[in-house]
């Protein structure tokens, strides 16, 4: 008889057991990022990281990039096979912010009521956080080698785009990244339940490339009760209106057809990515996330002009969140370049690249085990994901990279809400899920 996979493990018995005090006690320190470094950093966080890796016998390092606030934590935990290159576990330290007075509870108090931990970084991402440092922790406490090196990283910035988190760490710390061919991080692993009670469990495969632009209308200034026919709040207006009512191609990636397809058969009806309305009626509150996947997008976010009720200013300025497949970086750009009218120029603000992993490899057949065994009507299947997260860094490496942080979710919960959302919130029945089956996995990746 072939011995399996599942006939050989042996499951921890403590692998669950402090995952909810441990992302409880992250969400308790505020690492807010506003994006301009005015934030209280992730110092504070970093060095909880790092004393609860020590505190189990696992060799860290508590690093600085930027400044003395933006800290994160490594750590390489040795496998029994020294030939296989290793794997990167890696999520972030801080967080966006939360007033306080828009929530049911204190953001930062780590409450647990109603079997959810409430807080801020809930779900994005002190919950990925506290599972990776929880499944470590009782591999020391059992004495247990994975397989295979496993690299762990703690980010800082990874909310602001990552300038002072990974980014700056591929460009000035790539020795922490020796050897490493893959890598797991969020946003993916959690279950979405369909209408006929199947559970699909997202892998993320992909995510959209970043293209933050800044539209700089120029006129003539002049004063305000003056007619003017070459007015730059005008022009920019008429920009942005564009963009914002622009109806953009769909765009079918080769991960959006592969989801199709898993979506088709769980359902077992057919569907066709010419009616995306149909797709996307079969998803509740992840249609949001997966709609944005069907196409590239671009949103006006922000406008800023003159400096005076009576002064018509001789410039203004708007900026643009665009977001592109893989491969369709130069569509976007000429659709937004069609839309501008003569006297608006587009600027570059933030860029950085689109992602695309192969979902047939090795690693996701151990993530889509590693489900099957906790939820055996679990039903792994590959996605895109419309934002970004610290992967694009990694990718400059060559590292082919994954979201992958399970939680098994109720169905009544409104998943895609919880990002960077008010009463951002966790089941703690998914982060115990969670981190048993992150142990079968990393330990048989």
């Amino acid at each position: 008889m072939v011995q399996t996979e599942a006939m050989t493990f042996l499951p921890l018995p403590d692998i669950d057991s402090e995952v909810v005090e441990i992302v409880r006690d992250l969400i308790t320190i505020d690492t807010s990022n506003y994006g301009d470094d005015s934030g209280p950093g992730e110092a504070l966080a970093a060095e909880y990281v790092e004393a609860k890796l020590q505190e189990a016998g696992i060799e860290c390092e508590r690093y600085v990039t930027t400044s003395g606030k933006r800290q994160g934590v490594y750590a390489r935990i040795a496998g029994t096979d020294s030939t296989r290159p290793a794997l990167l576990l890696h999520g972030h330290l801080d967080v966006v912010p939360a007033r306080a007075s828009d929530w049911t509870v204190d953001p930062f108090a780590g409450v647990v009521q109603d079997g959810m931990v409430w807080g801020r970084g809930a779900v994005d991402m002190k919950d990925g956080d506290g599972i990776i440092v929880a499944m470590v922790r009782a591999w020391a406490r059992a004495g247990i080698a994975p397989q295979r090196d496993i690299v762990l990283n703690f980010f800082p910035d990874e909310e602001a785009g990552s300038r002072h988190g990974s980014h700056w760490l591929v460009e000035n710390r790539p020795d922490m990244f020796h050897g490493v061919s893959e890598a797991v991080g969020e946003v993916g692993g959690y279950s979405l339940t369909l209408e006929n009670n199947r559970r699909l469990y997202l892998v993320q495969t992909a995510e959209k490339g970043i293209r933050w632009m800044k539209l700089r209308a120029e006129g003539q200034a002049g004063h305000g009760s003056f007619i003017n026919t070459d007015n730059a709040v005008t022009k920019l207006a008429r920009a942005t209106a564009a963009i914002g009512d622009h109806k953009v191609a769909l765009i079918e990636t080769p991960t959006v057809r592969d989801f199709i397809k898993a979506l088709s058969e769980a359902l077992e009806i057919p569907l066709s990515f010419d009616n995306p309305e149909e797709i996307l009626s079969h998803l509740g509150p992840i249609a949001r996330i997966i709609g944005a996947t069907l196409s590239n997008t671009a949103n006006p976010t922000m406008l800023r002009a003159g400096y005076k009720h009576n002064v018509i200013p001789g410039e203004a300025e708007a900026s643009i969140d665009g977001r592109f497949l893989p491969g369709h970086e130069d569509d976007l750009m000429r659709d937004v370049q069609a839309l501008l009218p003569e006297g608006v120029y587009v600027e570059d603000h933030i860029h950085d690249i689109a992602l695309e992993a192969p979902f047939e490899v090795p690693l996701v057949h151990a993530m889509s085990t590693a489900i099957q065994a906790e939820d055996p009507q679990g039903i792994p299947v590959p996605y895109t994901l419309s934002g970004g997260t610290d992967a694009k860094a990694l990718s400059g490496l060559g590292i082919n990279c994954y979201g992958f942080l399970p939680l098994l979710l109720p169905p009544e919960l409104d998943f895609s809400a919880m990002f960077h959302g008010v009463d951002e919130r966790v089941p703690v029945s998914g982060l115990e899920f969670g981190a048993r089956v992150m142990d079968r996995f990393v330990r048989n990746a």
